[in-house]
């Protein structure tokens, strides 16, 4: 586990005893060990099928630590694409659930809010556009080639990071590839990761045993949530200038309806705002008008 924590922050609840109560774990699919190839993350694919199980099976072991750490409540939200890939009948008990499609106003984070006091990210990916990074990407790949904000190239684990931030709840730890983890760790000052493979192209890795990472998972979970009082929230100084790159000049047409969305190049957007949440319900709503049209541009 890697990352040094910060200051504690002012946000925490706790219980009588002084434990976290409330942990949100975002799960995503790319970032699982044993997994490297579209085929697997993909419905209707491969083994996409394996690929729920080994998704179902991390975001158990990260269950388990944080209930191991000293929460009391944990709810996880499917974050792969159509966002219900997890098998509910074999995820831990003791969570709640959060899945189906299409989840607004806050997709990966969907029913998040101020009552948590810690955030996990688990098999996460690194940024669209990044070399030697498994599946790399950033919030829908067939329609954002790069998102940017203040001309910084940002993960899904920053994104996500800065919309936690702005109800106040620090992201303790962030799991996938050796990509995805070095740039968590650049993004999220303070964060804690779990490197779980070692990317060595797009659809290649160097793989940890599903039982290894599991139990890497397990024990840092149950270690963030015993020093959650030690991470602060990622909160980045405002003004937000939010940019992407898309795949088609198709795509630009429609994402640039949004109010307020600058169109400063044929295929790039721009959009600022003082406010995250709006930057980020920006970028969603590129995502979901990106979707609309990608389809018809096989293989772009």
């Amino acid at each position: 586990m890697r990352g040094l924590p910060l200051p504690v922050s002012d946000s925490l609840t706790r219980d009588e005893e002084g434990h976290v109560t409330s942990v949100f774990i975002s799960v995503d699919m790319e970032g699982v060990a044993g997994i490297a190839h579209r085929k697997q993350v993909i419905r209707g694919l491969g083994d996409y099928e394996v690929g729920r199980e080994l998704m179902t099976g991390e975001a158990n072991a990260a269950v388990a630590g944080a209930f191991e750490g000293g929460a009391t409540r944990v709810v996880v939200n499917d974050a792969h694409g159509d966002m219900f890939n997890l098998l509910p009948e074999k995820l831990d008990p003791r969570a709640e659930l959060v899945l189906g499609s299409p989840k607004v106003p806050f997709s990966m984070m969907q029913g998040f809010g101020p009552e948590f006091d810690l955030a996990l990210f688990i098999g996460y990916h690194a940024a669209a556009g990044t070399e030697a990074a498994v599946l790399d990407h950033t919030y829908y790949g067939r329609a954002l080639y790069q998102v940017r904000v203040n001309a910084q190239s940002w993960t899904e684990a920053a994104l996500n990071a800065a919309l936690a931030g702005t109800f106040g709840v620090p992201v303790g730890l962030v799991t996938g590839d050796d990509k995805a983890c070095a740039q968590a760790e650049k993004q999220v000052p303070g964060v804690r990761t779990v490197v779980v493979k070692h990317a060595m192209g797009r659809g290649v890795a160097r793989t940890l045993h599903p039982a290894a990472a599991r139990e890497a998972i397990r024990a840092a979970a149950a270690e963030v949530v015993r020093m959650a009082g030690e991470f602060r929230p990622f909160r980045p100084d405002p003004p937000f200038v939010l940019e992407a790159d898309v795949l088609t000049t198709g795509i630009a047409d429609l994402c640039s309806l949004v109010p307020g969305v600058d169109r400063v190049g044929p295929r790039t957007l721009r959009y600022e705002s003082d406010d995250f949440r709006d930057a980020f319900r920006c970028l969603l709503c590129w995502t979901y008008l990106g979707e609309s049209e990608a389809p018809r541009y096989p293989g772009t």
